[in-house]
């Protein structure tokens, strides 16, 4: 035990729960913040599917994003915040500012408390959102942390301009105003990997409906992927090596992925589990007209047919890190839905 004090806000969250599954494996103590402190049950019951039963060495405390109450108790004697915590809504908001203001004001709660507590470092999980959106032709060959998204640009969803104004919030505030505390930041792409329980990525949504048959084919839809336990280990190593001090680092995987090549990777690994994937290419105009009834697909529309590459080479150069590949993370990902009888075939056999 190194008896360490960490803070992971949204711990109820994918990333959040794997991020307090690494940090227990390493010894801290984990301090975590959720809406309702009705969560603990649910909380431990992802964290015991994923291994660990942390008894005493992790606490719960009650905080919003919205609201200043709790988050002086939530830092207190802490010496790092990892803050995860962040609206993924599967549809599109009718007001973006039900994104933006708790996203920006959310991480600015955070990074004040922080600061006036002592803590040494925050490491704020931003996104690919942030570094790869709204951008004119000709792309970037491979997006990299130098790049930022211009929230003002074509086809910013309220999503992607909520992580970009909270990511920018976060970096003038540690520059004007935070004193002695660091910042770090993790940039991921879509993340997969292993559910601990119903609670998941949105990305996660694109597995689940391939092995449901829930889409009649796939669009031409291609993005980067990045495993969950990979993205909660670039958090611990930004956490602690001098390195990631006022650094930001992508958390992709490999290539760019398409929505087929997910396809074939669950028909060929996934058996007769996988019977009801699709693996005929949809039109795109037939996507379009899907998205007439369906605000989950009427997100992805300004994205068909654009493959955004981006690099890891920051992260494992300078932290060391090294990711799962694509494949082994898409088929843990559904392997975990089936066991937990999150697919309609799993679900019908568990009842």
């Amino acid at each position: 035990m190194n008896n360490k004090l960490v803070l992971v806000t949204g711990g109820s969250g994918f990333i959040g729960a794997y991020c307090i599954l690494h940090l227990l494996d390493g010894g801290y103590r984990v301090r975590t913040t959720v809406r309702s402190l009705q969560r603990e049950t649910e909380v431990r019951a992802m964290l015991k599917q994923g291994g660990a039963e942390p008894g005493e060495q992790l606490s719960f405390i009650a905080a919003d994003l919205e609201k200043d109450a709790a988050w002086p108790e939530a830092v207190a004697g802490c010496e790092y915040v990892l803050h995860v915590a962040s609206p993924f809504p599967a549809s599109v908001p009718k007001d973006e500012n039900e994104l933006i203001v708790p996203a920006r004001e959310g991480a600015l709660r955070v990074l004040r408390a922080a600061r006036d507590a002592g803590v040494k470092r925050v490491v704020l999980t931003s996104s690919f959102a942030a570094v790869g959106y709204g951008q004119k032709p000709p792309l970037p060959v491979s997006f990299n942390e130098t790049n930022w998204t211009d929230p003002n640009g074509e086809g910013v969803t309220p999503y992607v301009k909520s992580k970009t104004l909270a990511e920018r919030a976060a970096w003038d505030f540690v520059a004007n105003e935070g004193g002695t505390l660091e910042l770090s930041v993790i940039n991921p792409v879509g993340v997969f990997g292993p559910v601990l329980g119903p609670d998941y990525s949105t990305s996660i949504l694109f597995v689940q409906r391939l092995m449901d048959g829930a889409v009649p084919g796939v669009p031409q839809l291609y993005f980067g992927a990045v495993d969950v336990r990979d993205v909660a280990d670039l958090h611990l190593r930004a956490m602690t090596q001098p390195a990631a001090k006022g650094e930001r680092f992508l958390a992709v995987a490999w290539h760019v992925l398409s929505v087929l090549d997910m396809a074939k990777m669950l028909k060929a690994h996934m058996g007769a589990a996988a019977k009801r994937v699709p693996i005929r290419q949809l039109p795109n105009w037939m996507v379009r007209l899907a998205a007439f009834r369906d605000p989950a697909v009427r997100q992805i529309l300004p994205e068909l047919g654009q493959k955004k590459n981006a690099t890891n080479e920051k992260a494992k150069r300078v932290l060391g890190w090294s990711p799962r590949s694509n494949e082994d993370s898409i088929i843990a990902t559904a392997e975990s839905l089936a066991r937990l009888g999150l697919l309609k075939d799993s679900a019908k056999k568990a009842a």
